[in-house]
Formats: structure tokens, C-alpha cells, sequence
């Protein structure tokens, strides 16, 4: 499958990097990585190795600000597998948003790539599933997270590229398997929101 249109969003996905396997059905968009596969520029590295890309699925946000919102669950067998709503401004200009096995405990990860990636652990999820979102607000882009899908916690306020690189951002899910024999993650209550937050910090 190249292209997909779900009903919750206001915009088509089509898919890039190796074959994910998308499936949609019933609410629930299922998306699989294969072997040792992922999206990471280690920080002291030169470039992105052609091998090292994940399955994605991304469409052009609309303009102004946004909320992308979905409950991530993830079949975790191995070190870093993890299902992800990601954000894509350049080629070398990216974030992730992850639900990860960090190392042996599922945890909200994120990575922000500017040439290189960093690499930030933020808070351990009981479980195998959590609510992750997306937000494009002003000039910055945000990441939250939450263990019901009501109340958000704060994990991180950034800005990409140039204006104009984020006006024409994409953004979508990707699943990964750095380490392991390849990963499942399925995102459902996936939402849209055509504004962002009102408060980054107060939970809403």
C-alpha cells in the first residue's frame, strides 16, 4: 500500500522507507518494521545510512497549528522496538515521538534531528500502550504524553527548519526495530485537532 486515507484525518498518507505492511481496519492502522530497522543519526555520525530508515506513514499537516493524537501500543520483543508519531520538516530535519523498550522498559522517548539526533527518555509506562500527541503550535512544535488519553503530560517544546520548512511539514506514524528481528505497533483513538493546546503544561 503507497496511499491511505483515514476517516479521522483531514489529510492522505502516503507511505516512505522499507515496506510497512499498513493496514487499516476497524480504527486501528497496524504498521510493521522489519529487522535492525530505524531512523536515528547517531550524534557524531555524517550521515543517515541508507539501511538505517523505518517504515512511515506520513501526509502534509494542514496549515496553522494541529494536534495529531493516537493511543500507541507496541509488540515489544527487543531492545529500542517502538511505534511512533513522527514529524518530518527536512531531510535531514526530523522528530520522533516514541512509545520504546528503553532498554527493558517501555518508555516515552524522543529524538530530534537537526544533521544528527539526540536522544531523550522521559518518563516509564506501565504496560504496553500510551497515548501520544503531536502538536504544532506557533513557530514550535510539542510533545506530549498520557496515560488515558485526558490528561497530557509535557515532554518537550522545539522548533525545526525554517519557516517555510515547517509551513510544508509532514507528519505521521513510523514503527521501529533497531536491535531486534522486527516490531508491530498498532495506533488507535487516533485524532485530529485543527488548534493546538491551550496550555503546554497544565495537563489540557
Amino acid at each position: 500500500m503507497t496511499a491511505v486515507r483515514l476517516p479521522e484525518l483531514p489529510f492522505a498518507l502516503e507511505s516512505h522507507g522499507p515496506e510497512g505492511e499498513w493496514a487499516y481496519e476497524g480504527g486501528v492502522l497496524t504498521g510493521s518494521a522489519g529487522a535492525k530497522q530505524d531512523r536515528f543519526v547517531p550524534p557524531g555520525g555524517d550521515t543517515l545510512e541508507p539501511a538505517s530508515d523505518a517504515p512511515r506513514l506520513l501526509g502534509a499537516a494542514p496549515d496553522g497549528d494541529f494536534q495529531l493524537i493516537a493511543r500507541v501500543s507496541v509488540g515489544f520483543a527487543a531492545a529500542f522496538d517502538a511505534g511512533v508519531l513522527y514529524l518530518h520538516v527536512g531531510e535531514r530535519e526530523w522528530a520522533k515521538l516514541c512509545l520504546e523498550l528503553s532498554p527493558e522498559r517501555p518508555t516515552v522517548c524522543t529524538v530530534v534531528t537537526r544533521g544528527q539526533s539526540d536522544d531523550v527518555n522521559s518518563a516509564v509506562v506501565e504496560g504496553d500502550s500510551c497515548w501520544l500527541r503531536l502538536s504544532r503550535t506557533g513557530g514550535a512544535f510539542a510533545f506530549h504524553a498520557s496515560a488515558d488519553g485526558e490528561r497530557w503530560t509535557f515532554v518537550r517544546l522545539f522548533t525545526l527548519g525554517t519557516e517555510e520548512e515547517r509551513a510544508a511539514a509532514r507528519i505521521g506514524f513510523l514503527v521501529q526495530s533497531p536491535t531486534g528481528d522486527g516490531c508491530t505497533a498498532t495506533f488507535d483513538r487516533i485524532a485530529f485537532r485543527p488548534n493546538g493546546p491551550g496550555d503546554l503544561r497544565d495537563g489540557s
